[in-house]
């Protein structure tokens, strides 16, 4: 009697064991599922300065190093420009500029980096060259960051080779440096827009 109830109890405890199995490779599903929907978060969009979409003003300054420089307007060489504003007291800014070398190496969008901000030039250029900024043009102008209305850091604004805003936004990581691609990829003006305007479009087909 004794061994036919250890018997019906492991019998049972195996039955529950395969069942939590059972349960937990579900639950491991749905959380890959959930991760395939979800996207990464992309640079937050201001609704300030040149739309997406509009014609960049175009400007022409002289960077630090005292070479001359257009930005914006049809881009000869075809390349996009990242325009990114900094600024030397800006911890986040500093975080970023390490990477920017690899994230233009490694777009499939060819693209021009131009560094950006206003102030004093001799703290600019003990900056850059603290930070080996040499590679990219970096320009001081107090219009261009008005232009774009630039009123939190660091911001960067993609334009596209003819001169068209195409995609902008605060950036605190490289993911919201290359959200800046995509969203341009897409055709959108950042991928919160592209995932608002797939969430409302999967609500309108639930109603249809």
């Amino acid at each position: 009697m004794m061994q036919t109830a250890v018997t019906v109890s492991t019998a049972l405890l195996w039955l529950a064991v395969l069942a939590l199995g059972a349960i937990c490779l579900a639950l491991v599903r749905q959380v890959g599922i959930l991760c395939e929907r979800i996207m990464p978060a992309g640079a937050l969009m201001i609704d300030k300065g040149p739309a997406v979409g509009a014609i960049a003003p175009t400007f022409e300054l002289t960077d630090i190093r005292g070479a001359n420089l257009k930005v914006g307007g049809i881009d000869q060489s075809g390349k996009a420009t990242l325009l990114f504003f900094l600024s030397p007291t800006c911890p986040v800014c500093k975080k970023l500029l390490p990477l920017l070398p690899s994230l233009q190496a490694s777009e499939s969008t060819p693209v021009n980096v131009v560094l950006a901000s206003d102030g004093d030039f001799d703290e600019h250029t003990r900056f850059a060259r603290k930070h080996h900024l040499e590679r990219f043009p970096y320009v001081l102008s107090q219009e261009l960051g008005l232009a774009y209305q630039i009123g939190k850091l660091p911001y960067a604004v993609l334009l596209d080779e003819t001169g068209k805003v195409r995609a902008k936004g605060l950036v605190n990581t490289r993911e919201h440096l290359e959200s800046l691609f995509e969203a341009k990829a897409r055709g959108v003006g950042s991928l919160q827009e592209f995932v608002h305007g797939s969430a409302h479009h999967d609500q309108h087909a639930q109603h249809v």
